[in-house]
């Protein structure tokens, strides 16, 4: 089984679609966009979402934004997924005439078309985002609650975690999407120190961590990790090209593991760097010796972990 719980619609434009839409974005026609979009090589946090920046000129449309939507998920359950989160930052996409509502909207409808031509569910994580100022942010939760339900499953932190390492900004806006009953995750010591995952879970009130590879590097946060049930959405390769750690192999998932902490697994922005689900589970088979009982209780911890509805948890644990 193959459930996505950490990938960004950002890091998902097919470059075919990239290329069609090039022109109406006032980009140069022609261009080989896969290469455009694709990093070449490891830097750090503010190089790699400098790169996922390039695609954001495409989704300045409803119907880009709900075209782009429904191919994400559409390439998804292709890829074999049998579900998907799929979480981006409304705010960034507004444009005169298309307000935060309304860029969330037109997500929700294509994620909901993508999941009606391939029967695969999915549901949206909403991103405020750490660059963001406070209006703009609690307009997005505010957002992201009306649609509650209505598509959107859960709530999320992104954005540069180098330059914007604190978490007390946000504690207002994760409380309107916990209010709204939204599931609760942040993008957290993937560039900060292991310390950031408990600012997270203690001040926002997340049960999931986004990247968390630095909770490796202190001993006491991965013992409270572990007693604490917090789950790390890992994605291996792409930590790699944030320099979050210097190559695959490197990836702390088996030290999580033996201490005990939950994990489930993501590709993040697959077009950026060039690997899907798929590929990163295999990374788990080959690299960090996963064999068939460590995926069937990586499988149930996803669908334990996911914040979809509790029909969606119990068709796949019917099929588990």
């Amino acid at each position: 089984m193959l459930i996505n719980l950490h990938t960004h619609l950002e890091g998902r434009i097919r470059p075919a679609t990239a290329a069609e839409l090039a022109a109406h974005a006032g980009l140069p026609g022609g261009k080989d966009w896969r290469r455009a979009l694709q990093l070449h090589k490891p830097g750090d946090l503010s190089v790699y979402l400098e790169k996922v920046a390039a695609s954001y000129p495409f989704f300045g449309s409803v119907d880009n934004l709900s075209r782009i939507s429904c191919e994400a998920v559409e390439d998804a359950a292709a890829d074999g997924a049998d579900y998907l989160e799929l979480r981006f930052g409304p705010a960034t996409h507004v444009r005169p005439g298309m307000d935060i509502s309304a860029v969330l909207r037109a997500v929700c409808a294509g994620v909901a078309e993508g999941t009606l031509r391939s029967g695969m569910p999915a549901g949206v994580v909403v991103a405020a985002l750490r660059h963001h100022d406070w209006d703009t942010n609690i307009a997005v939760a505010r957002a992201a609650a009306s649609q509650a339900g209505a598509g959107v499953v859960g709530f999320d932190l992104a954005g540069d975690e180098l330059r914007y390492p604190r978490i007390e900004p946000y504690v207002s806006t994760f409380a309107v999407a916990k209010a709204a009953g939204l599931g609760l995750t942040c993008h957290a010591a993937e560039a900060a120190p292991a310390e950031a995952a408990r600012d997270a879970v203690n001040l926002l009130g997340v049960t999931r961590v986004g990247h968390g590879t630095h909770i490796a590097h202190d001993a006491d946060t991965m013992r409270w990790a572990a007693d604490t049930g917090l789950i790390i959405e890992i994605c291996p390769t792409s930590n790699f090209f944030t320099g979050a750690i210097a190559h695959r192999s490197q990836h702390p998932v088996n030290a999580f593991r033996e201490a005990g902490i939950p994990i489930v697994l993501g590709d993040d922005n697959p077009i950026q760097t060039q690997s899907t689900l798929s590929q990163e589970q295999r990374i788990l088979e080959h690299t960090f010796g996963f064999g068939p009982a460590d995926l069937q209780h990586l499988d149930r911890t996803s669908v334990r972990a996911m914040f979809a509805e509790e029909s969606v948890k119990e068709f796949l644990r019917i099929r588990l």
